[in-house]
């Protein structure tokens, strides 16, 4: 019944739909509430990593490796059972929410840390002769320039966060996978392996694939206009 081109199997999931919407919502409400949690440990990481005091960056530099260089599924393990060993549990989806927010928020930082970089230093001076706070250099001088880096890549990290929202299962989430592999082993519904898979599949491609798409036509789109404009600049 697990085969590709069993009615049987593709009816019973029909029949069982609501089991992956209720996948779907869990998954886009995890992605949603990391992503904010990411943005602002992304701003507040990627800004402290182009401050001048030290300490700053040396705390930036600690979350950014640590983060980036263990895997997200150690990460979220340790949350949910160091936590709840502790008697402070925070809960499947919360645990969710927290750890991916937490590394995605390194790849965030990194993403900004780059896109102010990447402002001429000339840019940073003028603001400081004006008598600009750092506050208000970074909110309409440095960040208005920054964005078109910033954006593209940070587009990505949005989608590697949104598949990352699977690594759930290995805590009992309730996200997309989860319940798939929850249908197929269910005592009711379980079977329909190949359809399962298919659709779950499926669902995450439908949302991924439009936003990588979106951001490699808009990496595109500005090198075209740097490149046009540079050529403007020369003749």
């Amino acid at each position: 019944m697990s085969g590709v081109f069993s009615v049987r199997a593709w009816s019973k999931v029909w029949v069982y739909r609501e089991t992956f919407v209720l996948g779907l919502c869990n998954t886009i409400k995890t992605a949603v509430t990391a992503l904010i949690i990411a943005l602002v440990l992304g701003i507040i990481f990627g800004l402290m990593a182009t401050s001048k005091k030290k300490i700053l960056v040396l705390i930036s530099r600690v979350y950014v490796e640590v983060i980036q260089n263990t895997p997200v599924l150690l990460q979220m393990c340790f949350l949910y059972y160091a936590l709840a060993f502790s008697g402070h549990s925070l809960g499947i989806i919360a645990t969710g929410f927290l750890a991916l927010g937490i590394y995605t928020g390194a790849y965030m930082a990194e993403v900004i840390r780059t896109g102010i970089e990447s402002v001429p230093k000339g840019q940073f001076e003028a603001a400081y002769s004006q008598g600009f706070s750092y506050i208000e250099r970074m909110y309409y001088i440095i960040l208005p320039q920054s964005i078109k880096v910033i954006l593209p890549p940070m587009v990505n990290t949005i989608v590697n966060m949104i598949k990352n929202t699977s690594c759930l299962y290995i805590v009992g989430g309730a996200d997309l996978l989860s319940l798939t592999y929850s249908f197929v082993t269910g005592e009711n519904t379980g079977g329909s392996y190949a359809p399962a898979y298919i659709l779950c599949g499926t669902i995450f491609f439908l949302i991924c694939f439009p936003l990588s798409s979106l951001a490699t036509t808009w990496e595109t789109s500005l090198k075209k206009r740097d490149n046009r404009n540079a050529a403007i600049k020369e003749a």
